[in-house]
Order: C-alpha cells, then structure tokens, then sequence
C-alpha cells in the first residue's frame, strides 16, 4: 500500500487543491477546480468533495458560494471583498457562509414533525438560506454522529428536535461552550442554559383533563409510548396530576401508563398490554402524549368491540389523522408546529448574525389549545 493510500480522500483532495492554488500562484477571488472535476479525477462521491471544500472553507483558505463554486478566499479582515461576495460568502464573525442550516429530528413518521419542517423552511426561503435534514431516530449516539456530519458539510448552525436521557449529548453540551449556532426545538436539556422552543407541556395536559372532566370522566388515563422518559413526557404528566389535584381527584398510579413498548402492528394488538387495559374497560377516557399513539389507541378501542366517543373518549396530542385541519376526527392539544418551526428558524438566524446578547439565551413557550372534534363525548352511562 503507497503512502498516499493511507491518506483519507477529502485530505488528498484537500492537498491537491493547495497544491493548486501555491503553484498557480492563484489570487483571491480565483475559481478553484469545480465539485465535478473533483469528482472524476478523484473517483469520489459529491459528499467525499463536499467534506473537502467544507474543511478548506472553515481555514478560509477558500469561499463557496452556493451555484457558483468556490474561489480562493479573501483575507478575513480585506476590505477588498466585492460587496457582493461580502453578503454570500461571509456570515457570523468574518467566517465564510454556506448559507445552509441543519435540521435534526427523530424520523417524519407524524404531521407533527412534518409540519415543525414546514415551518422551518418557511422562515429560511424568505431568509435566503436552504436546509439539510437528517434523522436521529430517537438514537443518542446517531444524534452525535449527524451533529458532527452536519458541522463537517458546513451547516452554519443547526435546529435540533433532540433525544432526551439522563446521558445528555456531548455533541450539543460542546456546541453550547464552542458557542455554535443551535437552537432546540419541543425539549430541552434540564439543567442546560440554551435557545429553545416548545409548546408548553403542563397547560396541554391540563386542558385535556379539564375538557374530559367538564363530559363527566373521572377515570382519566395518561398514556406514552415513548422508550425514554423525556422531559416533555414528564411535563405532561405532571400537567395531568396539577390538573386531577385542581378538581380534589385522587391520583391512580396504574393510570399513568407509561412502562410498554409501542405496537408495531395492529394484529399483534391483542398480546399488547395496553389492549388488555382498553378491553376491561378500567378507564373511560385517555390521553395520548402522540398522535400516532392516539391512533392506536382508537383502534385497540374497536378491536375490543368498543365504541369511540360513546364507550371510551381519547384526546391526542398534536392531530394524527389529517394534514388538513378540518378533517380530522381527532381531538387534540393543537401545540402550533409550524408556528414553531418557523421562530425556531428565526431566532437561530437572528444568533447567525449576531443580534441580541450573546449570553443571553431565549426560552420560548408557545402557549397551546385544545381542539374538540370526534374523539371525546360523555361519560358512558353505568
């Protein structure tokens, strides 16, 4: 194996292109080979390229303008800079833009995540900035690894839907003391001063309970799905026990349903512990702290021969069933994602560009409703 072997391909490119730029005597300004020649004299994937020119960016050795390719770099204090490559090329502090953001959440198997997306990008193409989304998949360590893939590919900051444990991310932790741009989005790290937005939790629980108790329950269940106990699920139920207490309640245990893996396929519904609780009716109405589980829990309801509102009432966080508001059966916390997303974008663009105290960190609670659809009814008569 030769020496050059060994050496990772986005290094050698990156050598080559020094190589270049000292040899041709190149002056700022000066296009440099373009991603696609790179590409084929190096045999290599765009991504392979893109790590390259990002790593060259970060030194200021190069600036990439995003359509046009990238040139060698002015000195980081020129005052010779075209005012156009002034407002492309340079972002926060001197550094050169990428004009691109991160996004970082579990999955989009859920309108909830779907519509925070739509938010997001709202805010950034009235900005002129794009996005780049990758999927943790409510893994810790993936988390780690797309916060570092992320940074390498250039993201000038990142909006993080973020897995939450009692082992937090170092990735986010060193972020934080490095002062990167981030923003989280739903949850938060207890504990860790940062910009962040979410519904609020606690009132969302309290609505919910509030609505089930005015049709006549008392027999109220709370129920998540989650393999990790977040600190949104744990606001929730503190919500659901503030809002039992407020009406003189006493609170069942067994009826925070909290300890069951979620179901995979309706079939193997009836082995689900959470089917056997439905079918012996031990409670008249539930709180699902998702949607998707709220649409599990529906159909467990009519598995069991049940009738949903009339025998058993559910209120979802978040709407499941439709995109369009108005159809869907659902009734539901309305946590406003897209409102969401869209500040969530703002506040880390106002960070990019330096506005506002820089140790000042913003906690934005989005106060949320209930909507009443389908879902929920009266008591059912004994």
């Amino acid at each position: 194996m030769s020496t050059n072997d060994r050496i990772p391909l986005y290094q050698q490119i990156q050598d080559y292109i020094r190589h270049v730029i000292t040899q041709e005597n190149m002056k700022p300004g000066d296009r440099i080979p373009t991603e696609k020649e790179l590409m084929d004299q190096f045999q290599v994937s765009k991504i392979t390229v893109a790590n390259a020119l990002t790593g060259l960016a970060n030194e200021k050795l190069i600036a990439r303008v995003p359509g046009k390719g990238s040139f060698v770099a002015e000195e980081a204090d020129s005052a010779s800079v075209t005012s156009t490559q002034a407002t492309t090329m340079r972002g926060r502090e001197g550094t050169l833009s990428t004009g691109m953001i991160g996004i970082i959440v579990p999955s989009i198997h859920d309108y909830f995540a779907i519509r925070l997306v739509e938010g997001i990008e709202q805010t950034l193409r009235e900005e002129g900035y794009r996005s780049m989304i990758m999927f943790t998949h409510g893994k810790v360590d993936k988390e780690k690894d797309v916060i570092k893939e992320m940074k390498a590919l250039g993201a000038e900051g990142l909006l993080i839907f973020p897995v939450d444990e009692e082992n937090y991310n170092e990735e986010i932790l060193g972020m934080k003391l490095s002062g990167f741009p981030f923003v989280l989005m739903d949850r938060y790290l207890p504990g860790v001063e940062t910009h962040y937005i979410a519904a609020d939790g606690r009132r969302g629980t309290r609505l919910a309970v509030e609505h089930l108790w005015e049709l006549g329950h008392r027999d109220i269940a709370i129920c998540s799905d989650s393999p990790l106990q977040t600190v949104t699920v744990q606001e929730r139920i503190e919500g659901y026990i503030e809002a039992l207490k407020g009406k003189g309640a006493l609170i069942n245990p067994a009826h925070m349903i909290t300890d069951f893996q979620p179901l995979s396929e309706l079939k193997e519904a009836e082995a689900h512990p959470l089917y056997r609780y439905i079918q012996n009716r031990m409670v008249t109405a539930y709180v699902s702290l998702n949607g998707r589980l709220g649409v599990q829990i529906y159909q467990m309801a009519k598995q069991a021969g049940l009738r949903v509102p009339e025998d058993v009432s559910i209120v979802s966080f978040d709407d499941p069933t439709s995109i369009v508001e108005e159809f869907s059966i659902f009734t539901h916390v309305k946590q406003f994602e897209r409102d969401m997303g869209y500040r969530a974008a703002a506040k880390l663009l106002e960070v990019l560009r330096g506005h506002g105290e820089a140790k000042s960190y913003s906690k934005m609670l989005i106060e949320p409703e209930l909507v009443v659809r389908q879902t929920t009814g009266t008591v059912p008569q004994a």
